[in-house]
């Protein structure tokens, strides 16, 4: 008997939710794959949004990898200077068979040094950070580079997770499961993305940003340089 594809999505304090349950619904519902949620500290994770996560293992007892699954949120700031987390990311991409992350997740995995010379995208507001991590960085809603997948912001994440299942187990079963949880998106509104939202829309959302942004510059800054990037 074959033994399932053991896929491992990191949960940390301040994560965005839906970055890890979206993907993790899809994997659960693939046949011959485990999802495993793996904390960065014991008990459980609170959310940016205020939802608990509960999980399976901590880094230092999680089991060998076939899929790395890094998603994103506020707290990935945090994440870029804690060595102990991007020494268990670069340890366990370098041994997965596939590299993933959602949203700013991709941040993660260009400082723990695994996205250098990979075409990869991440959520909008962060995207030109990928070309300091030495990605190619693309606007687009899931991009693939050889064994690393990239999903672009929050809901990307059940694309991305569809687009690997459909890689690992083919089409059909992708189809099945999209079916079974009605994926079919249907927005109230177009705005969606910056290329469909209205111009002072996305200004605003960029100043309500721009403190979480800064010190996310400023401590990929800080990775680089600690860490040879």
């Amino acid at each position: 008997m074959t033994s399932p594809l053991t896929v491992g999505l990191l949960a940390f304090p301040d994560l965005t939710q839906l970055d890890l349950t979206g993907p993790y619904e899809i994997f659960a519902r693939a046949p011959g794959m485990r999802a495993v949620v793996v904390g960065t500290r014991p008990g459980l994770i609170r959310s940016d949004s205020g939802l608990s996560l509960g999980t399976d293992c901590m880094l230092d007892d999680a089991p060998p990898l076939d899929v790395l699954c890094i998603p994103g949120g506020i707290g990935v700031n945090g994440l870029l200077t804690d060595d102990r987390v991007l020494d268990f990311v670069a340890d366990r991409g370098a041994r997965a068979a596939w590299v993933t992350s959602v949203c700013t997740g991709a941040l993660v995995l260009g400082a723990a040094g695994l996205l250098r010379g990979y075409r990869a995208t991440t959520h909008w507001l962060s995207l030109d950070l990928l070309a300091d991590l030495g990605a190619t960085p693309v606007e687009a809603r899931v991009v693939r580079d050889r064994n690393r997948i990239t999903g672009g912001g929050v809901t990307a994440g059940i694309d991305f997770a569809l687009t690997l299942v459909a890689e690992l187990h083919g089409r059909e079963v992708a189809e099945r499961i999209q079916l079974t949880i009605e994926y079919d998106p249907a927005p109230p509104f177009r705005s969606g993305s910056p290329r469909q939202a209205a111009g002072p829309l996305v200004a605003a959302l960029r100043t309500d940003r721009a403190r979480v942004q800064d010190e996310r510059k400023r401590r990929l800054r800080e990775a680089l340089a600690r860490r040879g990037g």
